[in-house]
């Protein structure tokens, strides 16, 4: 048949575009410098099942959490459904799931159940994200896109969930009529209370219905697969491999330069001889200039980031009315990433564009942090803006000697010291015999 012809080339070029995206995506990522994360595997696991899949650290807000839940589980329920529609339309059959018997309608009435938890769930996100206004949706850095952008993953949430339902109801009623291609599959729990309002019309008008929503349904899906893409939504398949690479170590912790950890052993120790002595040329540049320059974990943050603000609204700093917002880092790596990435995608591998990550984030931004962790400890999906931050600073400091005066002073005093006080070794303790 025709439709089944249009559907398979529908699905083959939406699985098409879907993996040039996400080969774009990992483009990006591999744009980040190499480190090896893959030690203690089992308690990697153990954190991915806890917190990706067991959505642990969403409880500290009931609210949310209870409707994420709805959303996160509902997606999962009714992907099984998307199953047989893809069955049916590239061979053409309708519900070919049926062969199940009396277990059919209950698993059908499920789905409904969980359609309907998920129509409810992003209602009340958008009562909250539109019209009581949340504080941490409506910072500095939540633009019109990332609002519009929560909008529409909320709105064609709503339609897909409403289109199965409506899908059912007309077929329901086919089904009751004896229609033909409706044999009786049913009843289906939720899509049976919208039956009445459909009673009225002719069979013609529910099969427009009932094809429309199919149609409606399978390509709304199909385009939503694309448009995560380029969403904040490419969450729901990076949180699991980002959970997964997650710091297992102390929080916070930079990571030494083995340049500098080298020449400070040198210096320790001056009888290493010079072959052992990294170069101008080895040490490289210290911390991060552009994205780049951060790791590729660090980069697979910034795609997985969910944008939900609890980095921002757990932040000291930003709580008291400092310019510093975790989440704007995160976010400013993605599209500074995206950026990068089409510059160099259409010229190649040179020396970049010129541009940094210091166009997007300020110097007062990155030294307003307090390194206290909040932020990662919040982020429901183990994302560490800290990360980012230290090795920002990190190149403020050692390559644009940028730092702010108060450090500049302690760095002085630890020169010519050896303590962060403006006290010589001679004087520091006459504090102890003064009366």
């Amino acid at each position: 048949m025709i439709a089944n012809f249009i559907f398979s080339l529908l699905l083959i070029a939406a699985a098409w575009l879907f993996t040039r995206n996400v080969k774009r995506i990992s483009r990006n990522i591999r744009m980040g410098k190499k480190v090896s994360i893959n030690d203690q595997k089992p308690k990697r696991w153990k954190l991915m099942a806890r917190v990706a899949i067991g959505q642990s650290k969403m409880t500290t807000r009931p609210v949310s959490a209870i409707m994420h839940l709805f959303v996160y589980v509902g997606f999962i329920v009714i992907n099984i459904e998307m199953i047989e529609i893809l069955i049916d339309g590239v061979f053409g059959t309708h519900r070919i799931l049926s062969f199940a018997g009396s277990a059919y309608p209950v698993l059908i009435s499920l789905f409904e159940i969980f359609a309907l938890l998920v129509i409810v769930a992003c209602i009340v996100f958008l009562i909250r994200r539109n019209w009581i206004r949340l504080g941490r949706f409506w910072t500095r850095e939540m633009t019109p896109w990332p609002r519009s952008d929560a909008n529409i993953i909320l709105v064609t949430e709503i339609l897909l969930m409403s289109s199965i339902l409506l899908m059912n109801a007309s077929d329901g009623l086919l089904q009751d009529r004896g229609s033909l291609h409706y044999a009786v599959v049913g009843p289906f729990l939720i899509s049976d209370l919208i039956k009445p309002l459909l009673a009225g019309l002719p069979d013609a008008s529910l099969i427009v219905i009932e094809r429309s929503t199919w149609w409606f349904h399978i390509i709304g899906v199909l385009v939503f697969l694309n448009y995560i893409t380029y969403s904040k939504h490419f969450h729901i398949l990076l949180s699991f491999p980002n959970v997964y690479y997650s710091k297992l170590g102390p929080l916070g912790k930079m990571d030494n330069m083995p340049s500098i950890t080298q020449e400070v052993k040198l210096m320790l120790n001056p009888q290493i001889t010079a072959d052992h002595t990294a170069n101008e040329e080895e040490m490289g540049q210290f911390g991060a200039r552009d994205v780049n320059d951060l790791n590729w974990k660090l980069l697979m943050d910034a795609y997985t980031c969910t944008q939900c603000g609890r980095c921002t609204s757990s932040c000291p700093a930003s709580m008291t009315g400092k310019k510093l917002s975790p989440r704007k880092i995160v976010m400013d790596v993605r599209f500074r990433a995206e950026e990068l990435g089409r510059y160099l995608h259409r010229n190649g591998n040179g020396k970049g564009d010129g541009k940094s990550l210091f166009d997007r984030i300020e110097a007062e931004e990155l030294w307003a942090c307090t390194t206290c962790n909040a932020c990662v400890e919040e982020c429901p999906v183990n994302i560490d803006p800290l990360a980012v931050i230290l090795e920002l600073r990190r190149y403020l400091v050692m390559e644009k000697a940028a730092a702010p005066g108060e450090l500049n002073a302690t760095f002085s005093n630890m020169e010519n010291n050896g303590a962060p006080w403006q006290f010589s070794n001679e004087d520091r303790m006459q504090w102890a015999g003064t009366n």
